[in-house]
Parts: structure tokens; C-alpha cells; sequence
């Protein structure tokens, strides 16, 4: 099914979903699956802002013990696995090593920590902590000699945009109209519905039942500008910043490191060839589309950095960077990191519902959407259900819901192509991947547009996934661009110039 010359949005809807983020995707998504008319409108495209600007982590939050958030903790690891059986192409099982630092927390409290950890909800694939010798374990070999003593607990790993990508895509197979590139810029309640004014991609008006306001570091703004709504919470910004350093250490296993300011920093294998490290918190007041990693966040993470691994990472190291803005719950904490990243959901009933989203994290996206939907199906007549725990996301239905042997079948039966080109497909597509794929011969294929890209996946993402240029392309439903040189930008929008 194409998601490219989609008709307009019905003259009515139940549901409009403003934002095209993680969770404007997952209300969309669980609506469609419940019968609902649903219409999305995204101003950019899908995961263009905070959901792709993730540190990319499925986890529970281990250091929000500290805060005493075991609601939110238990929830997000309860998530780990239920997301892990959805989409094993997508996210994947990532230990991570804490090595310990005595004069910044004990080690008991680290150990009460991670017991909590392994406990607070039910473990079927993931394995549990353990104590470990630094000196005697692979992943102790990059580190400075004084890191003797280590922690090692499990956590996920996930590819943001595509996880959002694959929410839009399964939430318009069942019906609902994604338009990006669009914008909601004014809504007015007429009697029982929303009037919605849309401009962009899809100019015109909608009437739908219920609005979902999840706009993300918008919300506030949008709320003011564009509704009569005014509402009781309201979103703290915060910016997180992370670079990109050629890869740090051999092996699979990725860090966690305390600092003297209470905080901590991930340093997580990264594209084959590179390490990620993130992320900084920091209040920020400017616009949400603009924010960029300053000279002060790259040397902050340069130098924790240093301060654990033997080889010293410097400003000169990075090849790439990425910021984005975190629309936290306002909870009036000094300390950017430790505002709440829970979420709550404020529904406007004074006249057609108006339910706006503050906060949230990644991981706990499904059921904050399962949330949102019960409180607007309540408004509008109860038909809910519980559906999305179950349902794998397109391409996740692998056989066994092994990745591995999945993409060893798919070696066999792709032999001309480059081994680590299956891999990164399969990781993308997962069992979607053979829809573009097809026989595997050059005619199918087509050119080889930049080295990784050959024109079936990029129809395939144009005509399926949304995608209208290069950055689209790159950056967010692969990552690409890490590998290729400067001009494959251009050659990949001159392509899709050409072929429009």
C-alpha cells in the first residue's frame, strides 16, 4: 500500500493527531487499530525533531531510582521486552558496564540499584546485573587502569526514527491518513467537532471528533497559538546533545559513566565504526527546529570521556554531531536532569475533547498512547481495546523472532550482495526488506545511486515510508550519511528531483 499521491483527509475523522513524533505516531497507530478514523498531521517529516535526537536506548532509567520514580521505572522496563518481541529488527538486548566510583556512590547503593532493577519487572530475555573485574573482562581493556571494579546490567538498544517511521506505517495500513509536511495551524471547536485549518503538503480543513495535541516541544506554543485551550501543565525544555567519535573499543558491550555533577554519560557502539556519546542536559529557551550542540556540551562530553577510556577524545575526534530538545513535564526542579521524564496526559472536555501530551520518554511511548486512547475513547463513546502489546510493527514478524537466523537466510539468498549491506537491511526492514528486495539482481536493484543506496530502497522509502529528500533519506530512515562522503547529499536529491 502507498503512502504517495494519498487522497486528502476525509471532511471528517474521529481523531486528528497533531505531531509526527514518537508519540503523535503511537495514539495514531492504537487509534487506527480501533476502529477509529484517524488523521495525522506532521509540519516536517516523521521523527524530524526530538524522536530521532534520542541517545537511542530502549531502557528503564536506572538512575531515576535515585529520584524515587519507581512508577516510571517499572513501567519502562516492562516495556523493554514487550517492544523487543514487536520489533527485533529494530531494538536489540545492549549490556552496559558502569564502572564504579567510589567517592561518587557507593557500591552497595549501586548494587541495591541494579537488584531493583532486575526486579521491579518480569525479565524473559534479558539477562540480569552482575559484579564484575574490570581488569579480567573484555570490556575493561579500553578503560584507565584505575577502573577496577565495574557493574554490568542490560538494557536496549533502538533505532529512533525507524521506530517511528514503523508506527506511522502500521497505523496507515489500518486507515490513518499521515500527512507530513503539513501543518495544523488553527483549530476551532463547532459544536461537537474541531474545525482544523491545515496548510503545507495537504492545504484544507478537517472536522474530526478529538484532537490529540502531541506537538511535542510544541505543545505549549501550539495550545496558545493555534486553540482556545489553555492548559494546566506545561513542558519543560531541555536540550541533550551527543557526538560521534570513531570507535573507542572492540566489542559489543557499551558504558554508562558517573561525573562529579551527579549526571551520567553513554558511550554505546555506533554504526559499525563508530562510538556514540551522550547526552548533555541542559535548560534551553530558543527555538525547538534550531537547536545545535555548542562548543562547551562537545568538550563536557570529550572530557568525561577521557576521564574513563585510555585513548583521550578530543574536539578534533568528532565527525559528527546531533542535538534535540526534550519536552519535559514542568515538575520546577533546579536540576535539568533531574526533571521527571513521565508524562501527563490533560484531557479539555469543554466542548469536543482536546487531549494534550506533556513529557514522556521513548521507551514508555506504546503505552502513553494506550493511556491517551482510553481517556479519548471514554469521550467519545468507549470502543477501545488493548491491542498493540501483541502486534509486532511492520517487518518485525521474523521467523522465530530471531534476527540472526533471519539474516543469515537472507546471506543465502542475496549472495551478490555486500554482507554488511544485508545486515544494515535487515536491521531497517527486517521481513519488509524483501518487498523492495525482490530476485536481488541488478535490474531489480537498480543503480547504486550513493555506495549502500540502490534505487529500489529508495522508491521503496519514497513511495512507502514517507521520505521526500536526502535528509530523510540519510539521516533518519538510515544512517547512511555517517558513511558517504559530503556530495552524496546532493546525488541523492538530484535523484529524487529526477524521478518526481
Amino acid at each position: 500500500m502507498s503512502t504517495q499521491n494519498a487522497p486528502l483527509p476525509p471532511a471528517d475523522c474521529d481523531l486528528l493527531v497533531v505531531g509526527g513524533g514518537i508519540n503523535g505516531v503511537g495514539i495514531a497507530r492504537d487509534a487506527a487499530g480501533s476502529g477509529y478514523s484517524v488523521v495525522l498531521a506532521e509540519r516536517d517529516d516523521l521523527a524530524a525533531h526530538t524522536s530521532s535526537a534520542s541517545t537511542k536506548l530502549i531502557h528503564g532509567g536506572l538512575r531515576y531510582l535515585e529520584h524515587y520514580e519507581f512508577t516510571l521505572v517499572r513501567k519502562a522496563l516492562a516495556e523493554r521486552e514487550v517492544l523487543l518481541a514487536a520489533a527485533p529488527h529494530i531494538t536489540w538486548p545492549l549490556r552496559f558496564v558502569l564502572p564504579h566510583e567510589p567517592h561518587l556512590r557507593p557500591a552497595w547503593l549501586i548494587r541495591a540499584g541494579l537488584f531493583l532493577y532486575d526486579h521491579l519487572a518480569r525479565r524473559r530475555q534479558l539477562a540480569g546485573s552482575q559484579s564484575v573485574d574490570l581488569r579480567q573482562h573484555v570490556a575493561g581493556s579500553p578503560l584507565r587502569a584505575a577502573h577496577r571494579r565495574g557493574f554490568i546490567y542490560s538494557d536496549m538498544w533502538v533505532d529512533d526514527a525507524r521506530l517511528v517511521v514503523l508506527n506511522a506505517l502500521d497505523a496507515h495500513e489500518r486507515g490513518a491518513h499521515i500527512l507530513t509536511r503539513t501543518a495544523c495551524t488553527h483549530l476551532a471547536r463547532d459544536a461537537d467537532y474541531w474545525v482544523a485549518t491545515l496548510s503545507g503538503r495537504y492545504p484544507g480543513t478537517v472536522r474530526a471528533r478529538a484532537v490529540v495535541n502531541a506537538a511535542g516541544p510544541w505543545a505549549d506554543r501550539f495550545l496558545a497559538e493555534s486553540t482556545p485551550v489553555r492548559a494546566r501543565h506545561a513542558v519543560r525544555l531541555v536540550k541533550g546533545s551527543h557526538i560521534i567519535v570513531p570507535r573507542l573499543f572492540d566489542h559489543d558491550y557499551a558504558y554508562i559513566f558517573q561525573n562529579v555533577d551527579r549526571r551520567i554519560v553513554f558511550a554505546i557502539p555506533y554504526e559499525h565504526d563508530y562510538t556514540l556519546i551522550g547526552t548533555t542536559d541542559l535548560e534551553y529557551q530558543g527555538d525547538p527546529a534550531a537547536v545545535a550542540i555548542d562548543l562547551s556540551e562537545t568538550d563536557y562530553l570529550c572530557r568525561l570521556a577521557s576521564e574513563y577510556f585510555k585513548r583521550t577524545v578530543t574536539r578534533a575526534d568528532v565527525v559528527h554531531t546531533y542535538s534535540g530538545v526534550r519536552p519535559l513535564l514542568e515538575d520546577e526542579s533546579s536540576d535539568p536532569s533531574a526533571v521527571t521524564r513521565d508524562y501527563t496526559l490533560e484531557l479539555n472536555t469543554d466542548g469536543a475533547p482536546l487531549l494534550s501530551v506533556f513529557g514522556g520518554k521513548i521507551t514508555t511511548y506504546r503505552r502513553l498512547a494506550e493511556e491517551a486512547m482510553a481517556l479519548i475513547a471514554n469521550a467519545l463513546g468507549n470502543r477501545h481495546r488493548s491491542w498493540t502489546a501483541a502486534v509486532p510493527l511492520p517487518g518485525g514478524d521474523l521467523p522465530g523472532g530471531n534476527p540472526s537466523a533471519y539474516r543469515s537466510a537472507l546471506h543465502q539468498r542475496y549472495p551478490s550482495l555486500a554482507p554488511r549491506l544485508v545486515d544494515r537491511i535487515v536491521r531497517a526492514y527486517g521481513t519488509r526488506a524483501e518487498r523492495w528486495l525482490g530476485d536481488g539482481s541488478p535490474t531489480t536493484l537498480g543503480a547504486e545511486i550513493v555506495p549502500g543506496l540502490f534505487e529500489a530502497e529508495l522508491r521503496y522509502l519514497i513511495n512507502h515510508e514517507w521520505a521526500c529528500d536526502a535528509q530523510d533519506v540519510l539521516h533518519r530512515r538510515s544512517k547512511l550519511a555517517l558513511h558517504l562522503p559530503p556530495d552524496a547529499h546532493g546525488i541523492v536529491d538530484d535523484w529524487i528531483t529526477r524521478h518526481s
